[in-house]
């Protein structure tokens, strides 16, 4: 089993416009409404890849009750606390004419001590179920800062391997509990060390550097051009297959979800890498996060190149 957790869920709403354009009436020709935060996105395509999965996090409102209710229906436990409020939207509007999109992001509800607690209980209660406890996102108001590092001790003391994707104070505090992976984009990780690029060899030094703090899986992703990992001591380069991309929102979600779902199945490292590259890869060939199609993600596993640096 594994559990996602997500502390900010959203309803995730794409609409879909022809020539968008501020302060002009627009008529959305589409849309789309799913449950979203990185951790649910993470719980959907493990349940895809053929895993158990359990989410949980908090949920308020209409719409953390929309959230519940779309992931039971796609075969997810859902375990979240409920706070007051209403959980947050992210929009999302795609522009068919030119290709572009924006996004306004809502912040979502303040997170009081009492639910905090609550989720630590449960984290703690699931984690010992768990293989894998993935902490995904960013934290909601009202939170601290070193909150993730709690609760990857928490999943951790559990029996439970710690998957924290994160980034800014509050992955930086995270690795301090050594969680077991941690999956910073290239802008991530050189915001993490204090950088503002990371190139070349530089970005295999910097993942070595973080698993030599403690943490046993780095991975580095890159996008479409893949990935840089430090797994249990060797540094792998990951060339990810040239897929026709509709989207690339959620793909670093896919990719942690088959990492997860891979390392629950006891694959070596280069397969692990191997399946959370095509994973990745099949997600962007979708319009909504947390989707693939699991034909066309074991079509790209071949095509995936995992070699030693």
């Amino acid at each position: 089993m594994i559990v996602t957790v997500t502390l900010n869920a959203a309803v995730d709403k794409t609409y879909y416009v022809s020539g968008f354009a501020a302060g002009a009436v627009q008529r959305v020709r589409q849309q789309i409404a799913e449950p979203g935060g990185k951790g649910n996105n993470v719980a959907k395509i493990v349940r895809l890849l053929g895993g158990e999965a359990v989410a949980t996090g908090f949920a308020a409102g209409g719409a953390g009750a929309f959230i519940e209710e779309r992931l039971a229906a796609r075969g997810i436990r859902t375990a979240f606390v409920r706070i007051p409020g209403e959980s947050r939207t992210c929009l999302n509007i795609v522009d068919e004419t030119s290709g572009g999109s924006t996004e306004l992001l809502e912040e979502g509800p303040a997170v009081g001590e009492a639910a905090l607690a609550e989720v630590k209980d449960v984290i703690g209660r699931l984690g010992a179920q768990a293989s894998v406890v993935v902490l995904s996102g960013s934290l909601p108001a009202g939170t601290p800062a070193d909150l993730y590092a709690e609760l990857v001790g928490i999943a951790a003391s559990a029996g439970a391997r710690v998957y924290l994707d994160a980034s800014g104070e509050a992955l930086a505090l995270g690795i301090g509990a050594r969680p077991d992976l941690i999956k910073p984009n290239e802008e991530e990780l050189a915001r993490l060390v204090g950088r503002k690029r990371i190139e070349g060899a530089l970005l295999a030094q910097t993942a070595a550097m973080l698993h030599g703090r403690g943490v046993r899986q780095v991975c580095a992703t890159q996008g479409s051009r893949g990935a840089v990992a430090c797994m249990d001591g060797v540094l792998y380069r990951v060339i990810a297959p040239a897929v026709a991309a509709v989207s690339t929102v959620g793909c670093g979600d896919a990719f942690v979800a088959g990492m997860a779902y891979a390392d629950e199945q006891g694959l070596p490292a280069e397969e692990r890498l191997r399946l959370a590259a095509a994973a990745a890869a099949a997600a962007a060939m979708t319009d909504r996060a947390g989707e693939l199609d699991l034909s066309v993600c074991e079509r790209l596993l071949d095509r995936v190149k995992v070699s030693p640096l």
